[in-house]
């Protein structure tokens, strides 16, 4: 049974991580050459349009193509728990909330790209010289950004338990 006052409106976040990268997916694809750097900061960060048939870091990416169905189906069962973790939090728990909604929104984004187009669409390339982080999406910031404040949040903002009030 799901907890009267819950934290699913949170999805309303899910939601415009959603659109927002879907709605900057759309705009490199419809602007970037694919691997063509467009330099944003010179010296530290580049629009490139690249594709990514892996995960992060593009892990497994040189395998036949059945990484995007073990992809998929991964990230439809990670969003349906943390949907369910979701509908367990109370809504006033914005330090478990907010990183879970973030975690669903850039799962899902990633997702519809896995269905439409059999690859995730990169086109953030943050780099200092010879070194380049792979490119990356607003849903991969967004993973990110959650599973660490999920961390953090877990590890350094414990809710303090209540004293006891001393007998009068």
């Amino acid at each position: 049974m799901i907890p009267r006052n819950h934290a699913l409106p949170w999805l309303s976040l899910s939601l415009v991580v959603i659109a927002l990268d879907q709605l900057t997916k759309a705009i490199v694809l419809g602007e970037l050459e694919p691997y063509v750097s467009h330099p944003v900061i010179p010296g530290f960060l580049n629009w490139t349009l690249a594709f990514n048939t892996g995960a992060a870091f593009s892990f497994l990416a040189d395998q036949q193509g059945w990484q995007r169905w073990l992809f998929t189906g991964l990230a439809v069962v990670v969003s349906a728990v943390l949907m369910r973790w979701l509908a367990h939090t109370p809504r006033r728990d914005w330090r478990t909330a907010l990183p879970l909604a973030l975690v669903i929104g850039g799962a899902l984004g990633n997702l519809i790209d896995r269905v439409r187009f059999g690859h995730v669409v990169d086109f953030i390339q943050v780099y200092y010289q010879q070194w380049a982080f792979p490119s990356f999406n607003i849903a991969d910031s967004a993973i990110s950004v959650g599973a660490v404040l999920l961390v953090f949040f877990g590890l350094f903002m414990h809710a303090k338990p209540a004293t006891p009030e001393p007998p009068r």
